[in-house]
């Protein structure tokens, strides 16, 4: 089995890092770049970069912003944002990004992610996935400002089966909120899909990685709050998640 993984989620917009609850992503935090560089010295796996403006304003991916940060990043650099078209995810691709996140265009779109996993490999292609709990668990795009027609089961399927390499599922409710993952949802999930799964949203302490990594069997975390506002570090997580039987990544 592959090892487990402990991934910084970074929201940026206009070059600086925002610290992001329920969605609403409006708080200040640090350039971007003094954020990839501290990371870089906390033993992280990889790394997410999100563009809150591309997402939100229908534009493209500020490039000049993904190819700085790449110079400064020594781990695989995950960015999603934008990403609409295969022009994008070869101009991501070319300014440094390991791998592409594609959210809301995939839900729209899913014959994308086909045709990207084709022509880039899947292992280049990241589904992200949002929702909100609720009777039918539907699924949200343009950052969680636009309720669509399947919930987060079926997506999630839809997404594998158009050539997904992995899929973030990320819990709006629980986002930023420090109240642990939606493990129920995340089972659910595991046992639909076969790729790697990531769980997202909410993650407040070791404990909750610890919970989701032994009660969802899901392959990574990814978290934000955690690390942006206490002591808490990724080195210090996967210590923790070690000596607890969780084979993490050294």
């Amino acid at each position: 089995m592959l090892k487990r993984r402990v991934i910084p989620t970074l929201l940026f917009k206009d070059n600086v890092l925002v610290k992001g609850k329920n969605f609403l992503s409006n708080r200040p935090v640090v350039s971007a770049i003094e954020s990839v560089k501290t990371y870089d010295l906390r033993e992280v796996d990889e790394l997410i970069f999100n563009d809150i403006l591309a997402s939100t304003k229908n534009i493209e991916p500020d490039y000049n912003m993904i190819s700085e940060i790449s110079k400064e990043c020594f781990v695989p650099l995950v960015v999603g944002g934008g990403i609409k078209n295969l022009k994008i995810i070869e101009n991501l691709l070319r300014n440094g990004a390991d791998k592409v996140s594609i959210n809301t265009w995939g839900v729209k779109d899913p014959d994308l992610l086909k045709q990207a996993s084709k022509e880039f490999g899947s292992q280049c292609i990241v589904g992200s996935l949002d929702y909100k709990k609720s009777k039918n668990n539907k699924v949200f795009t343009i950052c969680g400002t636009q309720i669509e027609n399947y919930n987060i089961l079926e997506m999630a399927e839809i997404f594998e089966q158009n050539g997904c390499g992995e899929l973030i599922i990320t819990s709006i409710d629980n986002d930023g909120n420090l109240c642990g993952y939606d493990v129920d949802i995340l089972q659910k999930i595991k046992k639909k899909i076969k790729i790697p799964l990531i769980a997202s949203g909410g993650c407040g302490s070791y404990d909750h990685m610890l919970e989701v990594f032994k009660d969802a069997n899901v392959d990574a975390v990814a978290a934000a709050s955690i690390f942006h506002f206490s002591k808490m570090t990724p080195r210090e997580a996967k210590k923790y998640l070690f000596s607890k039987g969780i084979n993490v990544r050294n």
